[in-house]
């Protein structure tokens, strides 16, 4: 069992209660045995499920600091995560060629980071929590809910039922942040157990390197602790647990100018800019940026087995959060208030190795209380918004197994919501087998999504933009189709790992973030029939020339469009191409391990510039492609290690990422013009430790 690892123990300990506990949501459960009983590599595929699926497990989370969710795919092709803006330090995440709100959060398979929770969400859930993360591309499992336009990030964390350890890490860098997480579980009884898990960062230093003005990144002190139960009984088994977030994010200006230091004033209760005075700059107040969250979280899943050897089981889950949010940005303000439910009882059993079922019914809840104060050059708009969500909701989904070589399954789920009214959403998964060493998949799918402009895109208020929403916001709509095909070949008793994949977004109801038509405006425009699309090619190859030494490489295209009114035009601050290189080298079996990851982002399309007196433009249209290398070097003892790394050591930085950054108050002050890094190399060192008792 040593050899297995922790992920693949507590998923095996697990195995009768594939549809909650360890099974990933768009997985059959007569496949559950062949691709959970293996010991993992850093990243597996996992070819025995019909969707297009993969694993990045504790150990490829390892090759990196990894501090936070947002900072776990650096060595992925397959999803970026990028800076949304130059104020806030936001990440979002990109898949398939489209922002991240258009991929369904799953934490244990449990729609979570929704609405509100969107634009600071990655960095909610602390790296050293994760035991693996599972990346499905494409139209997703009908099981957990009409959302997964693009795809499922589904998070496993730490499990109480497992072995008993106790773990620790810490992390330090440069620029003066400091991170600490500790978890530990125990065993009451042969059947009850608990974890605990806590976490914590504050940023001591703010640091201002291309002399603006304005901190480069936001200095950030965050608290979390999370209590988790489990019950392992023979014929039901329960699983339960409560968390809280606080977290403070402050930046903006340190100084009027480059040089020298000035107190920041609490301007929070400004309201109204008509008496700020135009003269002299040094008589204006501090542009301060100001973001205080607190969210709470409460889950429960029960699981009654009734056929054990066919995976005949009823499972009910149980979800709650609460989401509490604060903003400053100059003078706007944003207050959220996000109350969320959600509740699921599925019923799952296979007949034989070929046939297997799964139904249910569901329950999604969203309260949104919101206060925006937006302003633009004539005055001061306060908007209050108060939306209640309740969706119900019941589906069915098929799999089908012909001798391993064909796998289908296909789902259809019916859902009313109180808002939107009646949806329906098909999905198909096909996965053929035509030789061993070949594989063919298939996906087409229909999904939706609830949209809430200012709880998910608040962070574009650190602009001097004004903000235009229209009166009635649409559902968006969209399919999704992809094909691909993977396999090995066998090079010198070793085996080359390949895939190809294509995959083609359309939006039939979309809410666009439009920046182009007018560039002091942020327009929120309802488009329809088509008026969106993305396609999407990526290569990869994985190879072992020697058993200490894995290299990937992989390279994606991507060509994502819209249209405002004059045309389809390439989205903007999106790359049009990646290219990725990935070495880990683990001698003297893997007392040292180095990690190299070096990427490069291609150029793209800058949103529409405005004129200045002299007649040139305020920015350029397009950016170029830029590189970004990563590497760490680590010491491996029984229960400790202490790694030693960098990130962005090629010292890209975006220049002037902040337009207009010498007058804040102005009409000219834009922070979100971001495509690249905004800092240039950051080095860091920390430990890890881990003693588990068998």
């Amino acid at each position: 069992m040593k050899k297995i690892g922790r992920l693949t123990l507590t998923i095996a300990t697990l195995w009768a209660f594939n549809p909650i506990f360890a099974q990933s949501p768009n997985e059959p459960c007569d496949t559950l045995r062949e691709v959970t009983v293996t010991q993992r590599k850093g990243v597996t595929k996992l070819r025995g499920r019909a969707d297009n699926t993969h694993i990045i497990s504790s150990a490829e989370l390892k090759k990196a600091a990894c501090c936070n969710l947002g900072e776990s795919f650096t060595t992925n092709p397959s999803v970026d995560v990028a800076y949304s803006d130059a104020a806030t330090g936001a990440r979002q995440i990109r898949l398939l060629g489209l922002a991240g709100t258009y991929v369904q959060m799953l934490t244990e398979n449990i729609p979570n980071l929704r609405g509100a929770a969107s634009p600071f969400g990655l960095s909610y859930i602390a790296g050293p929590w994760m035991q693996s993360i599972s990346v499905s591309k494409g139209a997703s499992s009908v099981k957990n809910g009409y959302e997964g336009i693009t795809g499922q990030i589904n998070i496993e964390m730490r499990k109480p039922q497992a072995d008993q350890s106790v773990a620790a890490n810490g992390y330090v860098d440069h620029l003066g942040k400091a991170e600490v997480n500790a978890d530990g579980n125990i065993h009451l009884t042969n059947r009850l157990s608990t974890a605990l898990l806590l976490h914590g960062e504050n940023s001591f230093a703010g640091h201002d390197e291309n002399g603006d003005g304005f901190l480069d990144m936001p200095k950030v002190r965050q608290v979390a602790l999370m209590n988790r139960w489990a019950w392992m009984g023979s014929d039901v088994v329960w699983q339960g647990g409560v968390k809280f977030l606080q977290e403070r994010r402050r930046s903006g200006q340190d100084s009027h100018h480059s040089h020298g230091s000035t107190e920041n004033p609490d301007i929070s209760g400004i309201t109204d800019i008509s008496g700020i005075p135009e003269n002299p700059e040094e008589s204006l107040p501090l542009y301060i940026i100001n973001v205080e969250t607190r969210r709470w979280e409460g889950f429960s899943k029960q699981a009654w087995i009734f056929d054990s050897e066919n995976d005949g089981n009823l499972a009910l889950i149980l979800s709650g959060s609460y989401h509490d949010i604060d903003a400053r940005y100059g003078a706007r303000r944003y207050d959220g208030k996000q109350g969320h439910l959600y509740a699921s009882l599925m019923l799952e059993r296979k007949w034989g190795p070929t046939h297997s079922l799964s139904c249910g019914l569901s329950w999604n809840y969203d309260h949104f209380n919101e206060l925006s104060l937006l302003r633009d050059n004539e005055s001061a708009l306060l908007r209050r918004l108060k939306t209640i969500e309740s969706v119900t909701g019941g589906y069915a989904q098929y799999t089908l197994n012909v001798d391993r070589k064909l796998l289908m399954m296909a789902g259809i789920r019916y859902d009313y919501s109180s808002i939107y009214g009646s949806m329906v959403t098909p999905r198909l998964h096909v996965r053929w087998n035509p030789r061993d060493e070949i594989t063919v998949h298939g996906s087409i799918g229909r999904g939706y999504r609830s949209p809430h402009p200012m709880a998910e895109w608040h962070n574009l208020m650190a602009a001097s933009r004004q903000i235009i929403i229209p009166e009635k916001v649409a559902q968006e709509d969209a399919w999704n189709m992809g094909i691909g095909v993977d396999g090995f070949i066998p090079v010198d008793n070793k085996t080359l790992n390949w895939s190809v994949e294509y995959y083609f977004t359309r939006f039939n109801h979309q809410l666009a973030v439009d920046l182009d038509s007018d560039p002091h405006a942020v327009i929120f425009r309802n488009l329809d029939h088509g008026k969106a699309r993305s396609h999407v090619v990526q290569a990869e190859l994985s190879f072992n020339p020697r058993r200490d030494l894995a290299l990937t490489v992989a390279y994606r295209y991507t060509d994502s469009r819209t249209d405002f009114g004059q045309g389809m035009v390439a989205k903007p601050l999106t790359s049009k191409s990646k290219g990725l290189f990935t070495a880990s080298w683990t001698p003297r079996m893997g007392i040292w391990q180095t990690d190299i990851t070096l990427a490069i982002n291609g150029g793209g399309r800058m949103p529409t510039p405005y004129t200045l007196p002299d007649g040139t433009p305020s920015w350029d249209s397009t950016y170029h492609a830029y590189p970004a290398l990563n590497a760490q070097v680590t010491r491996n003892w029984r229960h400790w290690s202490l790694y030693v790394g960098g990130e962005n050591l090629t010292c890209f930085k975006q220049k002037g990422p902040i337009v207009g950054a010498s007058a804040p108050w102005g009409d000219t002050f834009d922070a979100t013009m971001v495509y690249g890094p905004l800092h240039g190399a950051v080095v860091y060192a920390g430990f890890r430790y881990n003693f588990t008792h068998y």
